[in-house]
């Protein structure tokens, strides 16, 4: 079944690759239209998650809290992440929900791992690492997590600065993971020992999945290109043999590719009838629609330059779209009021 999803996906990525080639870009919308705060004065978000009752967890890079944002709008510290080492890209990263239960990816001093917390809809409670191992280091930490449509969790990891592990399958780094919710590997995986599921990726932290099942994700490029890339099972994104497009055997090129100006893309969703993508060096938003059958329609970026460098978006329950500001990270130049989160409604 593996071999016969590749093959479609496959085929569906070469396709696209025609089709999106360096897409035209429309002009960007006018400053801050249909943009309100959603929370401000936040220590560099990071990963976002939605609670069955319709309020959201928010991770903090540098401090290791999780900030309960309530749906009246008041912003509390549900707790901290124990043994998190900020620095450099690493620390508190990306965050998923199942229910009441949290998952967050952490750097620690000794690797990026995945843990799961209980929380009593208040306050943190009971840390169970469930993945460990992830090399860690100052760059290329990836730290998206995700649940897919399959009911796996997902984990988006960098080589660290280190090329040669995104090409290593004994590795972890350099992947995009497949794990059960306890941590155990799924016997449809491509390698049933491995929780690999892609290799050869500089920095993945961007995951979304659209209606049809597909699987997207971001990855950061070194010099020339960024990428958006169609996900298939075992499949190899070339690095560091190859940025962006290159045509090879073997090698699965993106579907749409950005200069490293243009982008940095870092969080995606999708989320009403396209794919949103927060780019921090670009420090815009970038809409990209998607047809039923996975075709991408003209990308449009928004917000150039208005809100600094941005980090995160997410489709929130109520039918807006949530992005963040990464202004404090040490590469940006904080505004008054930020780090923050707002709400954008077309």
């Amino acid at each position: 079944m593996i071999s016969a999803v590749r093959t479609l996906v496959s085929t569906m990525a070469a396709l696209l690759v025609v089709s999106c080639a360096e897409s035209p870009t429309s002009h960007s919308e006018p400053p801050g239209q249909g943009v309100t705060d959603v929370a401000t004065g936040l220590a560099v978000p990071w990963g976002i998650a939605f609670l069955p009752d319709g309020s959201a967890l928010i991770a903090e890079r540098n401090t290791g809290a999780i900030m309960h944002r309530l749906p009246t709008g008041a912003v509390t510290e549900a707790g901290r992440v124990a043994d998190v080492q900020a620095r450099g890209e690493g620390g508190l990263l990306g965050l998923a929900t199942t229910g009441s239960t949290v998952y967050a990816y952490v750097t620690t001093g000794s690797d990026n791992r995945v843990v799961r917390v209980d929380f009593d809809g208040s306050a943190l409670g009971a840390q169970t690492p469930i993945l460990t191992g992830i090399p860690a280091g100052s760059i290329h930490d990836g730290g998206r997590i995700a649940f897919g449509p399959d009911g796996k969790l997902y984990v988006a990891t960098g080589e660290r600065g280190t090329p040669e592990l995104a090409q290593d399958l004994s590795s972890l780094g350099g992947k995009i993971l497949r794990i059960n919710p306890d941590g155990s590997i799924p016997a449809d995986n491509p390698d049933p020992q491995s929780p690999v599921w892609s290799y050869g990726h500089r920095n993945v932290q961007g995951l979304a999945w659209d209606p049809a099942g597909r699987m997207w994700a971001t990855e950061y490029g070194a010099r020339t290109w960024d990428e958006l890339n169609l996900i298939q099972p075992g499949g190899n994104y070339g690095w560091p043999t190859v940025e962006g497009r290159a045509g090879r055997d073997g090698l699965i090129d993106p579907v749409l590719q950005w200069s490293t100006d243009e982008a940095s893309p870092s969080g995606l969703a999708y989320h009403a009838g396209s794919l949103w993508v927060a780019a921090l060096r670009g420090q815009r938003l970038i809409r990209i629609p998607v047809a039923a059958d996975g075709a991408l329609g003209p990308s449009s970026p928004l917000f150039v330059n208005q809100f600094g460098r941005l980090r995160t978006v997410v489709g929130a329950p109520d039918g807006s779209l949530w992005f963040t500001t990464s202004n404090r990270d040490g590469r940006g130049d904080a505004r008054d009021g930020d780090d923050r989160i707002l709400q954008f409604r077309e």
